[in-house]
């Protein structure tokens, strides 16, 4: 995990992906003669200290007034430097359903260029950001798998699950030709009608969550196998993978078929139901598992293992730097429009880190950043052509 890959993102017209611009869309939450500050100033200069490793409000404030000669180049800053206390309240008052609507229309402008044709989705729970009265706060997140781009995020209602927010999160993506990849949990018949309708495919894994449908497909692929798959449209792809000590074997198998599958035609679109035996040797020791998934395109098992395997992409190169490069599982900040909107800050910086040529880690571009504010323009290159209101 130490090196990244590079997102390549890129824009047909560069002012199009200036990310002030379309953030200068967001309302200002306060009450006009309590602007000490502009709003643009605080989002700059947040942004700016995230990318050069501040962690917290208080790391925010701190990078401000060490580096406020070079802010002062490009921003107003008629009351210096926001203290941690302003940096908090404005972003715990800023909509969060506004700050997401105006970093959808930037990814949708660098990503107009791209075909993006694989999205995973997938929760995570921010830990420390609980309280005596409510949970932690927990996050559904889309990401395009191949160019390391995050697509967007909704909140889990405290009252709800994911069930509830990945329909939100689906009505904010363009789905179209693309392969849509979710756990069990997102296995749900109103899910996967939303993603057909949307011109997408799906890929869902099937658990005990759908007991009925994974005996169904259990049953059909023991036939087929005890057939030697006579009589089946099927394929059958092969993965083997080695390293840090251990060996891993996957086959994908999957049956172009509906036949024997309880309810069918209440599945939107399904064509296809699959199979994937993953065996893993440590040290010697072989452990092994099935699992199940169903599909809504006619493709071969080679396009549904590639899916399936690259959907964990979101977990080792959104999730894992979100918490180990960013420490967010160790962020004790509870208020949720502020957590809510730090986290997206977060996910934006980990975009501008990723689409940077440099062979460094992470981490190291931000501690890069932060010593040099040269490097830091060229990670976030708005700063140059920003003009003083």
């Amino acid at each position: 995990m130490a090196n990244s890959q590079s997102s390549n993102i890129e824009c047909v017209n560069d002012a199009d992906c200036s990310i002030v611009k379309h953030f200068a869309k967001l309302k200002d939450p306060r009450r006009s003669h309590r602007r000490l500050h502009h709003l643009q100033d605080i989002i700059v200069i947040a942004l700016c200290a995230v990318i050069a490793n501040a962690q917290d409000w208080q790391e925010i404030e701190t990078f401000g007034r060490k580096r406020l000669d070079w802010l002062k180049r490009f921003l107003a800053l008629p009351n210096g430097i926001p203290s941690h206390d302003t940096f908090e309240r404005v972003f715990d008052r800023i909509n969060p359903h506004a700050f997401q609507a105006c970093f959808r229309a930037w990814v949708e402008a660098i990503s107009a260029g791209l075909k993006i044709k694989h999205i995973a989705i997938d929760g995570k729970t921010l830990r420390g950001s609980g309280s005596a009265k409510l949970g932690p706060l927990h996050l559904v997140s889309a990401w395009a798998t191949q160019q390391h781009l995050s697509l967007g995020q909704v909140a889990v209602d405290a009252k709800s699950n994911e069930i509830t927010a990945i329909p939100a999160l689906l009505e904010l993506l363009d789905l179209h030709g693309a392969l849509v990849t979710i756990d069990a949990m997102g296995c749900q018949k109103e899910i996967a009608r939303q993603i057909v309708a949307g011109g997408g495919h799906y890929a869902l894994v099937v658990k005990g969550n759908h007991e009925h449908l994974l005996a169904d497909i259990q049953q059909v692929f023991e036939k087929a196998i005890d057939q030697d798959f006579a009589g089946f449209e099927h394929s059958r792809y092969e993965q083997r993978d080695h390293g840090h000590g251990r060996d891993e074997y996957r086959l994908y198998s999957v049956l172009h078929t509906t036949r024997g599958i309880r309810q069918a035609d209440e599945w939107e679109g399904l064509t296809t139901i699959g199979m994937c035996v993953a065996e893993r040797t440590i040290d010697g020791q072989t452990s092994g598992e099935a699992r199940y998934f169903i599909g809504s395109k006619k493709a071969s098992a080679k396009y549904y293992g590639q899916g399936l395997r690259n959907h964990w992409g979101i977990e080792n190169h959104l999730h894992w730097q979100l918490d180990v490069t960013f420490g967010e599982d160790q962020s004790r900040y509870q208020r949720r429009h502020g957590a809510e909107n730090l986290a997206l800050l977060r996910k934006l910086t980990l975009t501008l880190l990723k689409a940077h040529p440099a062979k460094l880690s992470m981490a190291k571009k931000r501690y890069a950043a932060s010593l040099d504010p040269d490097f830091l323009e060229e990670i976030f290159p708005d700063v140059g052509t920003l003009e003083k209101p």
